[in-house]
């Protein structure tokens, strides 16, 4: 893959990224402010441990899907032999954890770099969604 193809296929495939993180977060938020109505009866501790355990299942949920849909492409571009190896690279990848055990040619370098970047990003995105969330939580202004 030339340099140009590299990055405009890992901006591709960053961009989805991003839109299943959005995506994820924003059903996320609709749920919570359908439960929240239903929460009302319970105790602080329980509100907050509700709200804090379903907005982590869709943030595991959604970088969960992110670290599939690499593993996909090195599965469909025949990068990589099978699911466990495409899983492994895409999931050391994804948190720039980066073991450097399986290495790409320098055909494809650039190109799985953008699945750190995406790691990064939606991370950060995450971080913060839990950030803006546990404020609402704690100031007592759940979603209504």
């Amino acid at each position: 893959m030339t340099l140009l193809q590299q990055i405009m296929w890992g901006s591709l495939y960053l961009g989805l990224c991003f839109v299943v993180e959005v995506l994820l977060l924003v059903w996320c938020t609709l749920l919570l402010v359908r439960l929240a109505a239903r929460l009302r009866h319970l105790s602080q501790a329980m509100r907050t441990a509700a709200v804090m355990s379903v907005s982590l299942v869709f943030i595991v949920l959604a970088h969960t899907l992110q670290v599939w849909l690499w593993a996909g492409v090195w599965i469909w571009s025949d990068v990589l032999a099978d699911w466990n190896e495409a899983l492994y690279f895409s999931l050391v990848t994804y948190t720039t954890l980066g073991y450097g055990d399986i290495v790409l040619g320098p055909g494809l370098r650039i190109f799985a770099a953008f699945a750190a970047v995406a790691g990064l990003l939606t991370f950060g995105l995450s971080t913060a969604y839990l950030v803006a969330l546990m404020t609402r939580v704690f100031e007592g202004r759940l979603p209504r």
